[in-house]
């Protein structure tokens, strides 16, 4: 079996680790320091924190033109890791494996600015992904790739928070372009999405986005066809709910149940929907009462729909063992 790099790992070497630990500490307290500062970008962030979406993106647009700022951050984090390879730079990494991944390199709040990276070979996606918001763009590598840009109407009853997949506009899509290394977009990005295609070197894109707390829901739409796919629970923290719930469900903590009945309370319908059907799967007899509640009473039309569907299979005894 072939050794990585974990293997190396100077876990007996207490004077190397603790050097490695004060370089990440000291760089990570210079950038604290200097963000904070009059100009610094937290300070420019907090500066718009209660902004809306369109005035903060375009109050950090700086940000975004001139990234001398950004080379040098990443030159000091280059250089923590020539020091040692076993250096862990104080910037936290987002997806990766062998799909698109990238590094947060600040986020306070609704607001996050983000170095993402799509590498060669990372297969084309066909999903249109639309998150309430505002976002901008700034291509830094084209890697050779092309861009399709989609489009979806959302009316007023949907952003106020009456979203029904039965009722949702299709998704239009528009021709394909090569994508230019410097261009830059701003977004919509409840009603506008993008895809990247075709790709022969890796692709480098800097985006800053403001996502405030929302009614609508993150939507996926097939951009071949216009047809919506998914859909999920915008806030954050519901998200990273749904996450810790779908782990406890696949680690089968049957301990976690009042977890899972008290999510499928939440505000947000993608939410109460999406901890119903993970705590079926857990522990279907649990789950019953949470179907009955939601088939009788669940303000949303479709989650009503859906727990009156899963309430047959009950009465049925065909419930199965997660629903797909």
């Amino acid at each position: 079996m072939a050794r990585s790099r974990h293997d190396h790992f100077p876990r007996h070497d207490d004077a190397r680790r603790d050097r490695l630990r004060a370089a990440t500490l000291d760089l990570e307290a210079r950038w604290r320091s200097s963000d904070g500062l009059p100009g610094g970008l937290n300070a420019a962030i907090d500066a718009v924190a209660d902004a809306s979406p369109e005035i903060a993106i375009a109050a950090l647009m700086p940000w975004l033109s001139d990234t001398g700022w950004l080379r040098e951050r990443l030159a000091a984090a280059t250089g923590l890791l020539a020091a040692d390879p076993f250096a862990r730079p104080p910037l936290r990494p987002v997806g990766g494996g062998e799909g698109a991944g990238g590094l947060i390199l600040a986020e306070r709040g609704a607001i996050r600015l983000s170095l993402q990276l799509h590498p060669a070979g990372t297969p084309s996606s066909t999903a249109a992904l639309f998150i309430p918001g505002r976002s901008a763009f700034r291509i830094l590598a084209d890697g050779g790739a092309a861009v399709c840009f989609h489009d979806v109407a959302v009316s007023a009853d949907e952003e106020a928070g009456v979203f029904t997949a039965a009722g949702a506009a299709r998704c239009r899509t528009g021709p394909s372009r090569a994508l230019v290394d410097g261009e830059c977009w701003i977004l919509d990005t409840a009603r506008q999405a993008f895809t990247l295609s075709g790709a022969t070197r890796d692709i480098v894109i800097l985006e800053l986005s403001a996502q405030p707390p929302s009614s609508l829901p993150i939507r996926s739409y097939d951009s071949a066809s216009g047809r919506l796919l998914h859909v999920s629970a915008s806030r954050r923290d519901r998200s990273f709910c749904q996450m810790a719930l779908a782990m406890l469900r696949m680690l089968g903590r049957a301990d976690a149940v009042p977890l899972f009945v008290t999510a499928t309370g939440a505000g947000d319908f993608a939410a109460r929907w999406l901890a119903l059907r993970d705590l079926i799967a857990l522990d279907a007899a649990a789950a019953y009462p949470c179907v009955v509640r939601m088939a009788e009473g669940d303000p949303h039309p479709e989650v009503r729909h859906a727990a009156k569907a899963v309430l047959a299979l009950y009465d049925r005894k065909e419930i199965p063992a997660c629903l797909s």
